[in-house]
């Protein structure tokens, strides 16, 4: 997370806070060390943001201070808390939280809307515990052009080797696919995120032609052909 993304994420923490959070409840829900969350506010308080408290005591907001309100009308937020509640079913645990913090200011700039449910079944969750691969590093890879070393398990249970150059993700009602141009077929194919078995973000870039891949892919798949169901 950059600092920048980290302060903004301060200051939404506090405002919907009904208690002070010390700086190691904050650094457990910014996933960075209590240290950093000291300096943050530090830099935070050095910019005139209403922020009170002590190391030891927790910090709070003080009250008035508020953000430019989201521009959306009863039915776009409404779109927003479901698209963001089905999220859930991705197994994108990166994700799942990060729709979380959006659903945070939402309510806090809007009614509640608790009559809204989204059922949470779908795509297993990658929780690295389990040995799971995050598709969080999964997106890096395609976002960065990186290209990915990874063991993967087919339908048969047979495992392989592959590298691959990663250009998509699909989030299919009940699994994720990676879908990447494979170095050992010589061409592309489309991993079910739960059968990566181990993955390896590589050095190697491709950025010169993942513009170039991500179209060819594009063209190839043809989404009315349902491409992507035939994993490898």
């Amino acid at each position: 997370m950059r600092r920048s993304t980290r302060l903004f994420e301060i200051i939404q923490i506090l405002r919907a806070a009904t208690a002070p959070m010390t700086a190691e409840d904050l650094a457990a829900r910014l996933e960075v060390s209590a240290r950093t969350v000291y300096r943050d506010i530090a830099a935070l308080q050095a910019m005139r943001t209403p922020i009170e408290g002590a190391a030891g005591l927790g910090y709070v907001m003080r009250g008035g201070y508020d953000l430019p309100p989201l521009n959306f009308d009863q039915e776009e937020v409404e779109a927003l808390r479901v698209g963001l509640s089905m999220l859930a079913r991705t197994g994108d645990s990166a994700l799942q939280q990060a729709a979380e913090r959006v659903c945070a200011k939402i309510d806090a700039l809007h009614d509640p809307a608790d009559w809204l449910r989204v059922a949470p079944w779908g795509a297993p969750a990658d929780d690295p515990g389990r040995g799971c691969t995050p598709i969080a590093l999964l997106r890096q890879a395609v976002r960065e052009a990186r290209k990915l070393r990874i063991e993967y398990r087919s339908g048969d249970g047979s495992r392989t080797l592959r590298a691959l150059r990663p250009v998509g993700l699909i989030y299919h009602l009940d699994c994720t696919m990676l879908a990447g141009w494979c170095e050992l077929r010589n061409g592309f194919r489309h991993f079910r995120t739960d059968r990566i078995w181990a993955c390896d973000l590589l050095p190697d870039s491709f950025a010169p032609q993942a513009a170039a891949l991500r179209q060819l892919w594009q063209d190839q798949s043809r989404w009315d052909e349902a491409a992507a169901a035939s994993a490898r």
